[in-house]
């Protein structure tokens, strides 16, 4: 598999595993370089963010968040939004609340 190829099944991955977050629920940009890795081999929390930022506008990207529960502040109220529609939990603050809301991504067999 050419670099080209590994960039782009790595993107696929990514919003795969996005995709696969339900309505109000969030997973961690960590738990999704976990299992594109665990496939491929290589990646990171922030290689995922990068993903996201480039390619992720047709995915629920807003149910991807930091391990604290946050987003970054650019995305805070239109992600805020989607939080309020989708009834994910929220703590006082604002952020996920993580301890009700997390989704262990999951992968499709390729």
């Amino acid at each position: 598999m050419t670099t080209a190829e590994e960039r782009e099944l790595y993107v696929e991955l990514v919003l795969q595993a996005a995709e696969s977050v339900p309505r109000g629920r969030a997973t961690t940009y960590g738990a999704i370089a976990e299992v594109v890795g665990r496939r491929l081999g290589r990646g990171g929390p922030r290689l995922v963010g990068s993903v996201l930022a480039r390619h992720g506008g047709a995915v629920p990207w807003w149910r991807v968040v930091r391990a604290d529960g946050s987003l970054p502040p650019s995305h805070d109220a239109e992600a805020r939004q989607a939080y309020l529609e989708e009834g994910t939990p929220l703590r006082p603050g604002g952020t996920v609340d993580l301890g009700r809301a997390f989704w262990q991504p999951t992968l499709q067999a390729q």
